[in-house]
């Protein structure tokens, strides 16, 4: 079971291919040699699909020599030589090549594995225009006058209306264009996508001239995005005919408007590229736009054109075969130095824009929140006062109140005065201890009495006794109180029900994680976002560990008894935990899977340029136990809580919590069927 666990086909993940070989134009038997031999070379490293470039057995650069007999014998002869390779050869192999149907020649993509041919795909659009004259030589799709032609002794499917299903792995449905056809308004993989092809494959050749590798980047990555789909592109390279043109031999994996991998352009040898696409991925992104579906319906007499040859392949299930894609270890925080900064600041943004329409709307003035001198209150008051900036209101309007109880640390007090000073608001400062007293004495609670009774009565007094004061200081001045708590708390429940911190009249951080959270205040204060103000204190705070500092330490250091993570768990594992359960619905063994490929010791390359990113490592037993804490908290435990959340925008695709938006889930629900699939984790490697 560790082995099969430890490979992508296990996970719905496919490993596909395209490749580049070095051609010799009107050669087809080296051409044929080269293909055999990269296609050799992707079948040892798994792939299950390899994509070709256009016209590769003959090259694309003929002109009128497609017309001579020999070269277009020439092009069978080595055809024959691929299939007979690939018996030998457990992958699927599109390779381009011209053949003569009904006294007509057309560019065609040949699909072949195990010595069989599954079906043969001609161009459907081609280009007769600037330096292409593909009219002259050859016919269109439609031009065709037989749906099944026999060649190298077989028959087989001929048109451009198929796809090709692996039946031993269904998910795996792909259909073949060729160059052209994706440059078109409309091309034929919009309609494949719709009739059920995960991957779409374009053949081409494809001359380089200023800026158009950039456009291919263009249109095959909208493709793919919209098309909800993988797409393998290929372009010829070394070899080609530089008579008027040349050749860059760029190779591209999309999945999803994303870019998987490119090949170096300008190689001078054959080349290879893989990606390991997520199949379930795809399927559940359809399943999920539920345009995907309605668009299916709409064009159901294209989709009724299409069919289906199914096969088998020899698929390496049973082996180690880890993820060669990169699995990013914080799905929330773009790794990218400038694109982070991108990302922080338009969060940022959304926040401010969010609660500045509040006020105005409502006609209040002020706003009143507590601020604690960690984290996320820090965020929040960050977003206030760059509100009342917008409003042209004076921040003093921001009524921000620090209220230390049992266990505030000397650290996170002077932290919540020095950001309140740095904000410049009205700040107030309130012991909440003699009220927290005053109410256990009320409700008979021993520490009234002197007893040392630590238990979540005690802790959840004094949550309850601030947001209390909160909501009373907001009537008394007209104002309305700010929510503090991250995404990540709402997910596992940690916060207080009701009067606690669960409550607000408005949050600005409701669906923003704990591990963005961080980011953001560092990003204000990197990039001076209050003008030239010492932020010193923003740093400070993002290097103070997470405590909820409600129950008082015994070391007399003033160091909390409390880590949140020590309880929860790590909330950088955590948050990749939410990532893909809430925004995929992947099962936990899948969510486990690419936690190791994201966070085991093979993967030390993540952020290698910031010094403040610690680059932590978990084992499979630690990325198993704190997964089964997430699956318990957040489907067992922690529903009623999310139920009847305030306000807040929503600021990412990753998903929000709000019942009125990303979420919906009874609260008595079970978690049993997560908690079987953990088992399927094992828990080392």
């Amino acid at each position: 079971m560790p082995h099969s666990f430890f490979n992508l086909y296990s996970h719905d993940f496919a490993r596909v291919a395209v490749a580049v070989p070095r051609c010799r134009v009107a050669d087809p038997a080296h051409n044929a040699q080269e293909t055999i031999k990269l296609a050799r070379e992707a079948a040892a490293q798994g792939a299950a699909l390899v994509a070709f470039t256009e016209l590769g057995l003959s090259a694309y650069t003929c002109d009128d020599l497609f017309h001579q007999r020999a070269l277009l014998d020439g092009c069978l002869a080595g055809l024959n030589d691929v299939l007979e390779a690939s018996k030998s050869i457990a992958s699927v192999l599109v390779v381009g090549a011209p053949l003569r149907v009904d006294h007509q020649l057309f560019n065609c993509a040949v699909v072949l594995s195990g010595g069989r041919i599954h079906g043969v795909v001609p161009k459907t659009y081609l280009p007769n225009y600037g330096e292409f004259y593909e009219a002259r030589q050859f016919s269109a799709a439609d031009e065709a006058l037989s749906a099944e032609i026999t060649l190298l002794g077989q028959k087989v499917p001929f048109g451009a209306e198929q796809l090709f299903e692996v039946e031993n792995f269904p998910l795996l449905k792909f259909h073949v264009e060729i160059c052209e056809d994706v440059w078109v308004p409309i091309p034929p993989s919009s309609f494949a996508a719709l009739a059920g092809a995960t991957v779409l494959v374009n053949l081409s050749a494809s001359n380089v001239v200023i800026g158009k590798a950039d456009y291919r980047h263009q249109l095959v990555g909208q493709q793919s995005a919209r098309c909800l789909s993988a797409y393998l592109y290929s372009s010829a390279g070394r070899g080609e005919s530089t008579t008027d043109l040349a050749w860059d031999g760029q190779a591209l994996i999309y999945e999803n408007g994303e870019l998987l991998r490119e090949a170096e352009r300008f190689q001078d040898e054959s080349h290879v590229i893989y990606g390991d696409v997520d199949l379930e991925r795809l399927s559940r992104e359809r399943m999920r736009q539920t345009t995907f579906g309605q668009s299916m319906r709409r064009h159901s007499a294209e989709l009724s054109k299409f069919r289906t040859a199914r096969f088998a392949l020899d698929l390496p299930r049973h082996q180690v075969l880890p993820l060669a894609r990169n699995v990013a270890r914080f799905p929330y925080v773009p790794s990218n130095t400038a694109l982070r900064d991108k990302r922080c600041n338009e969060v940022y943004n959304i926040q401010v824009q969010a609660l500045v329409q509040r006020l105005s709307s409502s006609g209040i003035r002020k706003v009143v929140i507590g601020v604690s001198g960690g984290l996320d209150s820090t965020h929040a008051l960050l977003v206030c006062a760059k509100a009342m900036d917008r409003l042209d209101l004076p921040r003093s309007n921001i009524i921000a109140i620090t209220m230390p109880g049992f266990a505030t640390s000397t650290r996170t007090l002077e932290q919540a005065r020095a950001l309140m000073a740095f904000v410049g608001c009205t700040a107030q400062e309130i012991d909440i201890r003699p009220s927290c007293i005053q109410m256990m004495k009320d409700i008979g609670h021993p520490y009234a009495e002197g007893a040392e009774q630590y238990d979540i009565t005690f802790e959840n007094v004094q949550a309850g006794e601030r947001t209390n004061h909160l909501f009373r200081i907001a009537n008394h001045t007209g104002g309305i109180v700010i929510g503090t708590g991250d995404l990540s708390e709402l997910a596992l429940g940690w916060c207080t029900y009701g009067v606690g911190d669960h409550m607000s009249h408005y949050n600005v951080n409701a669906s923003v994680p704990k591990t963005l959270i961080s980011h953001l205040v560092r990003w204000v204060a990197e990039s001076r976002q209050f003008g030239d103000v010492d932020s010193a204190v923003l740093l400070a705070v993002v290097n103070t560990e997470i405590s909820p500092e409600l129950v008082p330490g015994k070391s007399g250091d003033g160091a909390p008894a409390q880590i949140t993570e020590s309880v929860i768990g790590p909330y950088e594992l955590q948050d990749f935990n939410l990532y893909y359960t809430l925004r995929f619905g992947f099962a936990p063994s899948k969510v486990a899977f690419l936690a190791h490929a994201a966070w085991s010791d093979r993967n030390t390359g993540y952020w290698p340029n910031d010094a403040h990113v610690v680059r932590n490592q978990y084992a499979m037993k630690d990325i198993k136990a704190n997964l089964a804490i997430f699956l318990r908290r957040f489907f067992l435990t922690s529903q009623f809580k999310r139920t009847c959340v305030p306000n807040g925008p929503k600021v990412g695709s990753g998903g929000s919590l709000s019942p009125r938006g990303d979420w919906r889930a009874p609260s008595d629900s079970e978690a049993v069927v997560w908690m079987n699939d953990l088992k399927n984790v094992p828990e080392d490697v």
